[in-house]
């Protein structure tokens, strides 16, 4: 049976092609070296200018290039990428053979989380040249990426407060037994280890100090900066939360920010940043019930834009579903609600309030009715002692408006699943980067984010145009970079000739003053 052959290992490979024969003209990599060089690198944040002394830096670009390279290959971490550049064929064509080690890699990530943001921009921009962007329809949402950090490096106040009593329980087993031990080495054994969980008292003390002081719910150890949430369901994990504006035309991600908190808040930063993004408010904005919070709404019907946020299950239901708060009638003229029994429940006027977790305070008026006590429907409408009671929201104005938005589009609200999802799948599911990669805080996990946004953007743009259009585009932005650049450096030497004319000028008059002095003189 005849089988393919392999090649003799003393031969030369690729029959002795350099490295640009051996790369193809539709290969990935020129189109990730020809975007990198079309960038302004320095408008953008990268810093150019670095001493002459000691041994020479890296280009920014020579590291941007390696980080898209790897973030499009599924390859973050910076000692993977070490060893590419050692052993990859088109990463040696990228970087023309240099070789940085993974200290240079890892701090050029850590050093430029704003800069990477502006490179993530700069795709956005190249899609809406090539109108991948509508800007009629956005969808919101978040996505929770593991921190470098464990749950049980992540602590409460309750949690401090178990490991306390658990210590000063064994603290107390341990004394009682030196009372009762005479050998000299057990007790020594008992002292070692009362002095270890001493230590340990000492520490979660401290862990509480630094609670109370920093008014903070929780605090991580590995990384300060990330937070335990709710991933689905029950399920919890020690994460960073990352928000994100996704265009509905092509799925394409316009904006994203990374955040240790919930979703509670998030949607009026967001919106804000849409709206300059986008340069108009008149279009349609959908997000998911954990974005329906009063001021946020409040927040994007001034800006103007249409929101559909879905409408969370009422918190308490009546026993029979006919009697859920919806089957209930307000009336602003009179500001009173009319029962499905035709009853009237009034308010005292007094505001009411309730804390809801992370910096959510619910403000509120009461409305109730005597007629409870002898209504024949009592025990369909409610399980309350004291009748039914319903509590009017101060921004209930503003729901009103995005429940009537709901039910004019009810198709429209339907694709925001599709919209926004899609990235989230790409990234997590199919590359596989359901973690955050850094350590030390958000800016950090920012820029490991906006490495993913801009590979997921790029390959988009790629998929979508073609190696044909997109190099076009790119070519004709790196001409006039390349022009700008020679507009200025043209504009700094006539600048440095006029300083050398107007010296020597000076020179001339102050040799002619000094001669005409020493000649007044005899000299």
């Amino acid at each position: 049976m005849k089988f393919i052959q392999s090649s003799p290992r003393s031969q030369v490979p690729f029959s002795g092609a350099s490295l640009e024969e051996a790369i193809s003209a539709e290969n990935e990599v020129r189109y990730i070296d020809a975007f990198v060089d079309a960038l302004p690198l320095q408008k953008l944040g990268f810093r150019l200018a670095f001493t002459e002394n000691g041994r020479p830096a890296y280009h920014p670009a020579i590291l941007l290039k390696l980080f898209i390279y790897g973030y499009l290959n599924r390859i973050r971490s910076s000692r993977c990428l070490e060893k590419e550049c050692h052993r990859n064929i088109e990463v040696m064509w990228l970087l023309g053979q240099l070789t940085p080690d993974h200290n240079t890699i890892a701090n050029f990530r850590k050093n430029y989380p704003k800069a990477i943001t502006q490179v993530f921009r700069t795709t956005v921009q190249m899609a809406r040249h090539f109108q991948l962007i509508g800007g009629q329809l956005l969808a919101g949402d978040s996505t929770k990426l593991r921190a470098q950090n464990s749950k049980k490096n992540n602590y409460n106040q309750s949690k401090i407060a178990r490991h306390l009593a658990y210590i000063e329980n064994k603290l107390a087993g341990f004394t009682q037994a030196l009372a009762l031990v005479d050998n000299a080495a057990e007790r020594e054994q008992i002292t070692q280890a009362m002095t270890k969980h001493l230590q340990r008292q000492q520490y979660y003390r401290q862990l509480a100090q630094q609670l109370k002081n920093s008014g903070e719910e929780q605090v991580s150890t590995s990384d300060p900066e990330s937070r335990q949430m709710i991933i689905r369901n029950t399920i919890t994990e020690v994460a960073y939360n990352v928000q994100t504006t996704v265009d509905a035309k092509h799925c394409l991600p316009i904006d994203y920010q990374v955040t240790n908190h919930n979703d509670s808040k998030a949607m009026g930063n967001m919106l804000r940043r849409a709206k300059s993004i986008v340069g108009h408010s008149s279009f349609s904005a959908l997000f998911d019930k954990g974005y329906h919070t009063g001021s946020e709404l409040e927040i994007a019907q001034r800006l103007g834009i249409r929101t559909l946020v879905a409408i969370p299950a009422p918190a308490a239901s009546a026993p029979d579903a006919n009697y859920n708060l919806e089957h209930f009638a307000y009336d602003p003229a009179r500001n009173v609600y009319v029962c499905p029994q035709q009853q009237v429940l009034t308010t005292n006027g007094s505001i009411y309030t309730k804390n809801r977790g992370y910096s959510n305070q619910t403000s509120f008026w009461q409305y109730r009715t005597r007629s409870c006590k002898s209504c024949l429907a009592r025990i369909r409408c409610t399980t309350a002692k004291n009748g039914k009671l319903i509590e009017r929201n101060v921004y209930s104005p503003v729901f009103e408006k995005n429940r009537a938005n709901i039910t004019a589009n009810p198709e429209l609200y339907k694709r925001r699943q599709a919209i926004v999802e899609h990235p989230f799948g790409t990234l997590k599911r199919q590359w596989g980067y359901s973690y955050v990669l850094s350590k030390k805080g958000i800016a950090r996990a920012s820029a490991d984010v906006g490495l993913m946004l801009v590979a997921y953007n790029l390959r988009r743009l790629l998929h979508i145009l073609g190696m044909q259009a997109v190099m076009a585009y790119i070519q004709a932005r790196a001409a006039l970079l390349i022009g700008s650049r020679t507009k200025v450096s043209v504009q700094l030497q006539r600048y440095m000739e006029n300083i050398t004319i107007s010296l020597n000028c000076y020179f001339i008059y102050l040799k002619n003053t000094i001669f005409m002095k020493l000649s007044s003189r005899g000299y």
